[in-house]
């Protein structure tokens, strides 16, 4: 049997605000022609020899775009799980629920690839050639860790002292003296947050490191949803149950107490792209030290990045900035601070802005709607709907619908009626109806829709039916 991949998409990559946001996080932004980061990662995994399943951990509200993201890499030959979590506990519990069900579904002997769904890495044959190795050590009953070789000090990542393949101790994000130092000894490498291990290995190492972390893990995934489709398992783990499993990070929950470790040093063009200085290497230059992606005009400044997807942004004298600019937020820092865009954002969740959750442009199963303006008792939004999308049948308490067709061609149910509304055409949806929106042809189809109440909040909605299973 060969490797199994298990792809972990958690976090918010909140040092990548205003693009990285709670509900559509850093896995997800586009990168140009790389695609995003998620997809990467899988077809990177896909490619592997002798991967016949690949297992993502995932939250459960992320998987319509997991999905998008894998169906844009079209890998052939390859079964997926996907393990969903209600809510994020960190990468103990991430680890438990993947070897879980490895051991469960393919036994003790399974050797498990863990990676995270954002780094990139450009050299794959390199990083094959590693995961090669590692199954050798993984096989022997070693948990294998992955170190990057550095080529500067970097004070943004954790380090791995070790001694030939030995791991010698793990070590926390040092100052840049310190950062130096172990440059210049040559005897630590880069956390990459990649490792190999079989499945009997781990259960043990969880059991005697963490055992209360794998017990409530064990029992949330017991108590799970399951449902199959083909080649395809979907695993919906149970909320109350999982709500009782301790965060905690493998890194302090296993690898640092445990004696089996070996480390499998690799240069593979590997990046976290944890910050936007990492993001700004992946843009075009100038010859004057400036990175730019969408559109930006810069003049008489140096060492700037600019992001501007949607809006022209200028920049005139200035120099060693950070802007990123989205239809709902802008971001300026100084690129010497840009480290602590995490704490702004911190700030945005103690406030619950809404731009710390989700963009104006909001992904859905179905498509996606866009807020073009609002107002006391009206709201205004784009709904695009992909071929084959289907919102549920549902209907609200507090806001009736006015819906005009742009594009393509809708089928809608109001009230009693089915209706087919082509461009220039429209209906409305009175207060509590039963309604919904479907898209049969081969093209998005789009409309605007206004809405009018005395409340238009997202969560006045009661759903009847739905094929996402939200109902």
């Amino acid at each position: 049997m060969g490797i199994i991949p298990v792809i972990i998409s958690g976090g918010v990559g909140s040092r990548l605000w205003p693009l990285s946001r709670k509900k559509y996080p850093k896995p997800f932004l586009p990168l140009g022609e790389s695609g995003t980061l998620i997809g990467a990662t899988y077809a990177r995994a896909a490619g592997l020899d002798g991967v016949k399943t690949i297992i993502t951990v995932t939250n459960r509200d992320l998987l319509h775009l997991t999905d998008d993201a894998y169906a844009a890499v079209a890998a052939s030959g390859v079964s997926n799980a996907f393990i969903l979590e209600p809510f994020g506990r960190d990468t103990a519990a991430a680890i438990a629920l993947a070897t879980l069900h490895a051991g469960q579904a393919h036994g003790p002997d399974a050797v498990l690839l863990i990676l995270p769904a954002d780094h990139m890495i450009t050299d794959t044959a390199a990083f094959a050639h590693g995961v090669e190795r590692a199954e050798e050590l993984a096989d022997q009953g070693r948990i294998v860790t992955f170190g990057i070789p550095p080529d500067r000090p970097e004070t943004g990542f954790g380090y791995i002292e070790t001694d030939g393949g030995d791991v010698l101790g793990f070590v926390e994000k040092p100052d840049a003296d310190t950062a130096a130092d172990y440059v210049a000894s040559g005897r630590f490498l880069w956390n990459s947050g990649m490792f190999c291990f079989s499945a009997g290995t781990m259960l043990n190492a969880l059991e005697a490191h963490c055992a209360d972390i794998l017990s409530a893990t064990r029992a949330a995934l017991e108590a799970a949803q399951v449902s199959t489709s083909g080649d395809r398992l979907d695993i919906g783990v149970d909320a109350e149950t999982f709500a009782t499993v301790r965060a905690h990070s493998i890194d302090y929950a296993v690898m640092e107490k445990a004696e089996n470790l070996a480390c499998v040093p690799v240069s593979c063009g590997w990046s976290d792209i944890g910050s936007w200085g990492a993001m700004a290497e992946l843009a075009p230059g100038d010859g004057k030290d400036n990175h730019a992606g969408g559109q930006a005009i810069l003049q008489g400044s140096r060492n700037c990045y600019v992001d501007a997807r949607d809006n022209l942004v200028g920049l005139v004298g200035v120099d060693d900035l950070v802007v990123v600019a989205t239809p709902d937020a802008t971001l300026v820092a100084r690129k010497d601070h840009a480290h602590a865009v995490k704490d702004l954002f911190a700030q945005l969740e103690e406030q619950d802005r809404p731009e710390a959750v989700e963009h104006r442009t909001v992904r859905r199963p179905w498509g996606s709607y866009t807020v073009l303006e609002e107002g006391a008792g009206y709201k205004v939004k784009r709904i695009e709907v992909k071929p084959g999308g289907r919102l549920s049948l549902q209907s609200h308490k507090h806001r009736s619908e006015h819906w005009t067709v742009v594009r393509g061609v809708a089928i809608v149910v109001n009230g009693d009626e089915t209706l087919t509304l082509a461009a220039n055409q429209s209906t409305y949806i009175p207060c509590g109806a039963k309604h919904r929106l479907e898209n049969r042809g081969e093209e998005t189809m789009a409309l605007i829709e206004v809405q009018c109440g005395d409340y238009l909040g997202e969560d006045d909605i009661v759903r009847y039916d739905d094929i996402y299973g939200r109902s």
